[in-house]
């Protein structure tokens, strides 16, 4: 392979590290030179040396974020790569931020790093165009994406969280990465050795939803117990049973002995709670416990919906490109006509809905750019919303919005076994508990308007947990 004399500069205070790279990038036809300190690779930097720059963050003499500033100031053009043991959100950030090309998670695939060094060197002639390829590069490794003032705030949020061990509730609309959130907050904190554990309450079955969480008598361990020493992430808590709320907070008080079988002990879990919905509404129709609300949002974190951050979509747009070619779809590039057009769109099931189009355009056109025709195309029958305009007007659509929404928030957008039965449970509860509402609670009348039978109707509310008094609290 010809790699026209380009010299590569190696940083790292591991020698079978340096010897490794130097094998490597010696292979594939570079020039290499490795130190095991920040003052020679600068020294080299200064006097000239070099074409790029892979190099380890902690160094015996200087913390290479200390020197990337430097040396961006003597050779503003010079691509770097930096690598770290420390591979977590702080880090990935700091590195962009210190204006590194990309950057590696330790240990790494040779092949991975061999492909970030090809990039480095031969990114494209244009200034931005480079620019903006590096980020996506750097973008696609991260947990979050953007860098507008609402993200920002989320961004410096995380930052005070990760080191407490604070019972968490993230609030936003369905897509905009709540689970993602949670993640990051696991990863990063005191509990990135344990498990971080799962459950959608909203793809349970209200039946099942204490075995789910708290396992059966007969020994079953349920979420709580196999979360003891990590995390527990309750999403969609606001779909959560009353019976189940109620259990929930005599384990996080204490006064129920939830144990854990292999231990004896109770269960040591971090909770990390998340809604799209309107938990202090819930408390007022009856439907959510308000001394379960206090104890969970100790550290509340909202999330902004994508058209609150409509700048951060280019990035996830190029991020996602990236990303689905990784995953076998082919490789495109998008036109800035196109990104603008994105950014208009009203994205209801914001960042979710943005990947799952950015997938649909790679898999189903032949052209390797994106143009505003084609994202017109595929948006052609999802009007942005423009504030002060009219939603939607029938009841269909507001049901397809909704249901538009959940679909873009599960992976691959394909929600879990069983939606058609947790779709008609969603409709019938607060149908029912409004026409009793306004029939005062009167059954017979209730059951004419629904046009049900009344034995039909007390069955009803039966299965579905229908509160009949729901006084204020």
């Amino acid at each position: 392979m010809n790699a026209s004399g380009k010299k590569i500069l190696i940083a790292d205070d591991d020698s079978s590290i340096r010897l490794v790279l130097s094998q490597a990038f010696t292979r594939l036809g570079y020039q290499v030179r490795a130190t095991g300190n920040a003052t020679t690779l600068l020294k080299w930097v200064t006097d000239g040396e070099g074409d790029l720059v892979v190099t380890d963050v902690v160094m015996p003499d200087e913390n290479v974020f200390d020197v990337l500033p430097r040396i961006r100031k003597q050779r503003p053009k010079l691509p770097i790569i930096v690598m770290s043991a420390q591979n977590n959100l702080i880090t990935a950030v700091n590195a962009a931020d210190a204006g590194a090309f990309d950057y590696v998670p330790k240990p790494f695939d040779l092949d991975d790093m061999t492909s970030a060094a090809r990039r480095a060197l031969s990114r494209p002639a244009d200034a931005d165009a480079a620019k903006a390829q590096a980020r996506a590069v750097r973008d696609d490794r991260l947990p979050l994406i953007g860098r507008s003032g609402p993200m920002q705030d989320v961004y410096r949020t995380i930052a005070r969280l990760v080191g407490a061990d604070l019972t968490v509730l993230i609030t936003g609309e369905s897509g905009t990465g709540k689970e993602l959130v949670a993640r990051a907050l696991h990863d990063m904190g005191r509990r990135r050795d344990g498990k971080f554990v799962v459950i959608n309450l909203a793809a349970v079955p209200r039946e099942r939803v204490e075995t789910e969480l708290f396992g059966k008598e007969d020994g079953d361990s349920g979420k709580l117990v196999d979360a003891d020493g990590g995390t527990l992430f309750l999403d969609e808590i606001g779909d959560m049973p009353l019976d189940a709320q109620t259990r929930l907070l005599r384990v996080i008080d204490g006064s129920e002995p939830a144990l854990n079988p292999k231990t004896g002990r109770r269960p040591n879990v971090r909770i990390i709670a998340a809604t799209n919905r309107d938990l202090r509404g819930l408390i007022q129709q009856g439907l959510f416990r308000e001394d379960l609300f206090f104890r969970l949002n100790v550290a509340p974190l909202r999330l902004p919906p994508l058209r609150d951050r409509a700048d951060d979509i280019p990035d996830l747009a190029r991020a996602f490109l990236l990303r689905a070619n990784r995953e076998g779809l082919p490789s495109k590039t998008i036109d800035a006509a196109a990104l603008e057009r994105l950014k208009l769109h009203a994205w209801p099931g914001n960042v979710r809905e943005l990947e799952n189009l950015v997938r649909r355009i790679c898999a189903l056109y032949g052209e390797d750019l994106i143009t505003a025709r084609i994202v017109e195309r595929e948006l052609a029958d999802h009007q942005p919303v423009v504030e002060g305009q009219e939603g939607p007007s029938t009841l269909a659509q507001l049901v397809e919005r909704k249901l538009s929404g959940y679909f873009a928030d599960q992976p691959d957008g394909l929600p879990p076994p069983g939606l058609y039965d947790r779709v008609l449970e969603e409709v019938e509860r607060p149908l029912i508990q409004l026409t009793l509402a306004a029939t005062r609670g009167n059954q017979v009348r209730a059951a004419e308007i629904l046009g049900l039978n009344r034995n039909t109707l007390r069955k009803k509310i039966q299965d579905l947990g229908v509160e009949m008094s729901r006084g204020r609290r």
